[in-house]
């Protein structure tokens, strides 16, 4: 697998809308951020070449709705914990919750499989999706996530993310165990 350089800037091109917004977001706000780029990267078994280069642990983030499609969840846990999606609902006294289609996905963040992360929340369709963390992320000193394409990945601190970058956005947020 090809992995660039780690670098502290922006690619030279973006590929998506979402992914321009993220960079722009990280520079208004100053977040300092490290980022590579790779060949695609979808499940997590490959991001682990990822993790070893930033040094960190990427996030699991999983795009969820009840059985309505009324309801949608953007979930961010530790990338080495199973979902369970009874001990996920209980925790938040909702229905049971399934993964999203991937047109929802594309819809609601803008991204395709693959590429969820915090950073779909800059779509403007995301508004009503409901941001829920596990608390163990909330005690990782960095944040591994896509910036938005399944071929680049970022580092930042944690801190950042929920001070800095949900704080900007105003988002409410569950932080929750399952």
């Amino acid at each position: 697998m090809f992995i660039s350089k780690i670098s502290r800037e922006a690619p030279s091109k973006f590929n998506s809308e979402i992914q321009e917004a993220t960079y722009n977001v990280l520079y208004k706000l100053n977040i300092p951020f490290e980022r590579v780029e790779t060949n695609e990267v979808i499940t997590m078994e490959q991001c682990q070449i990822v993790n070893e280069r930033l040094q960190m642990d990427m996030v699991k983030t999983l795009f969820l709705c009840n059985r309505k499609r009324t309801a949608f969840y953007l979930v961010v846990m530790l990338g080495n914990k199973p979902f369970n999606t009874k001990l996920f609902s209980d925790s938040l006294n909702i229905s049971r919750v399934s993964f999203a289609p991937e047109d929802m996905l594309m819809h609601f963040l803008g991204v395709k499989v693959g590429a969820a992360s915090i950073f779909g929340l800059l779509n403007p369709n995301s508004k009503d999706v409901h941001v829920v963390l596990h608390r163990d992320v909330t005690l990782l000193p960095n944040y591994g996530c896509s910036d938005g394409t399944t071929t680049n990945y970022l580092k930042i601190g944690t801190h950042h993310i929920i001070e800095d970058y949900l704080a900007f956005l105003k988002r409410k947020v569950a932080i929750v165990e399952f």
